[in-house]
């Protein structure tokens, strides 16, 4: 299966091939340890302990080779409690393997099911949306039946008036993700800070691996979304400027995830890392998310 820029590029060319060219297409915490299955943690600081309300999920695009069940399975298998799914996903043989965006209103409940049998929330979901308000509209019908916090999308720039009072309508807040430059229009954190001018129901969903193929610092790129975050994409990349290669586990790469996560404390960030693959490992990405899961425990319990 493509990447998913190619999945969203080929989808928009198709609806509108002139429309999208340059598109592509969340109490109290508990201690977590190095444990797969913890999705919170504590860290200390001088001697003092200090909660961050950071909660870590995974997105099932990191498992798009497979329909919605197997992506659930395995989300389930690494041990997170939170997901964040995307539209254009296959929904299963029980349904057809029509698109998630494509159900009906007992398809989505069956989708439901799915998740309320392994305690599993999906917190967000990636919308393609489309080429009008209606078709934008249905997928906010989708993502509010489903019950998301929030919606992850890259609208096109002359629709920005619509899908902010969308977002109002459903009361749901659109988080502006990053590609990178020449695939979508948010590769810089200033474009993303130019969509969020006067349209009070945008934020941000930096996508850190995503960054540097534009060349840009993530550390530096989260400084100047600080106040508008909502969400964060857990990914890392061997290089910069090089728009060609795709992710390695978080870690592995030019990302400085300490001062990554030691910025976001600075910034008393409260909200969701959804760990997220597009490199397809055989026979899934289930090790390296595990891998990941550890890596994001450990590095965070270390930052001061």
């Amino acid at each position: 299966m493509k990447s998913l820029s190619l999945l969203i590029l080929s989808y928009f060319l198709f609806i509108n091939h002139s429309d999208n060219a340059n598109h592509k297409n969340r109490p109290k915490i508990n201690v977590c340890t190095s444990n797969t299955n913890s999705s919170f943690f504590k860290i200390k600081k001088k001697s003092k302990e200090v909660e961050q309300h950071w909660k870590l999920g995974v997105a099932l695009y990191a498992f798009h080779t497979f329909s919605f069940p197997k992506q659930l399975d395995l989300a389930d298998s690494a041990g997170v409690k939170y997901v964040e799914g995307f539209s254009f996903a296959d929904a299963g043989p029980e349904l057809k393997d029509s698109m998630i965006m494509q159900l009906s209103a007992a398809g989505i409940e069956k989708i439901k099911e799915h998740l309320n049998s392994k305690k599993v929330r999906m917190t967000s979901i990636y919308l393609t949306g489309g080429n009008n308000k209606t078709e934008w509209e249905k997928q906010f019908k989708l993502a509010k039946q489903l019950n998301v916090e929030y919606v992850t999308a890259e609208p096109a720039i002359k629709m920005w008036d619509m899908v902010d009072s969308l977002a109002g309508v459903y009361k749901l807040k659109v988080a502006i993700h990053n590609h990178w430059k020449g695939v979508s229009n948010y590769w810089s954190p200033d474009s993303v800070l130019a969509a969020l001018k006067g349209h009070h129901n945008f934020g941000a969903c930096p996508d850190l691996g995503h960054w540097p193929k534009s060349g840009i610092d993530p550390v530096e790129g989260l400084k100047k979304l600080q106040g508008h975050i909502i969400g964060i994409h857990l990914k890392d990349i061997a290089a910069f400027n090089d728009p060609a290669l795709k992710d390695v586990p978080i870690g592995k790469g030019v990302v400085d995830f300490s001062g990554v996560f030691r910025e976001l404390k600075r910034q008393n960030y409260k909200g969701y890392f959804m760990i997220e693959r597009d490199a397809e490992e055989k026979p899934s990405n289930l090790s390296s998310i595990i891998y990941e899961i550890k890596y994001f425990n450990d590095k965070v319990k270390s930052i001061n």
